[in-house]
């Protein structure tokens, strides 16, 4: 839950939503990051809730927004990519990720605002009809 104003509103964690939460070496200087949804209407959600943006994905990760060399909503994929520098080139000594896979994890627990009757209802749907 999200407080917000005089109410709290429903909230998903990040996880529940995506079907695909990863990062990976973008050659040796940069980690790159997808979030990729199955169904347009939950990546459209997540898209215009506004809470995933350069500013949140600086903060959520310490970086200054310089670091954040890229940043795509890539609708045809229903897809939210990014990319950022490393603070040490792969492989090189202190590097505790040699292949940037192990990065995603802070994304997993973000809460994304839903309504009462769109994601939760879309989820509902698609389980039971798996």
């Amino acid at each position: 839950m999200i407080e917000w104003g005089m109410g709290k509103l429903a909230t998903k964690k990040l996880y529940e939503l995506a079907k695909v939460i990863r990062s990976k070496n973008a050659g040796t200087d940069k980690i790159t990051f997808d979030i990729i949804f199955t169904e347009k209407s939950v990546y459209e959600l997540v898209r215009d809730s506004n809470v995933l943006t350069r500013e949140f994905i600086a903060k959520l990760y310490n970086l200054k927004e310089e670091r954040i060399t890229d940043f795509v909503y890539f609708d045809p994929a229903y897809a939210i990519k990014f990319t950022i520098l490393r603070e040490k080139p792969s492989g090189s000594p202190g590097d505790s990720d040699i292949f940037g896979s192990q990065q995603y994890a802070p994304l997993l627990d973000v809460e994304i605002p839903i309504g009462a009757n769109t994601v939760t209802e879309q989820l509902r749907q698609s389980s039971t009809s798996s």
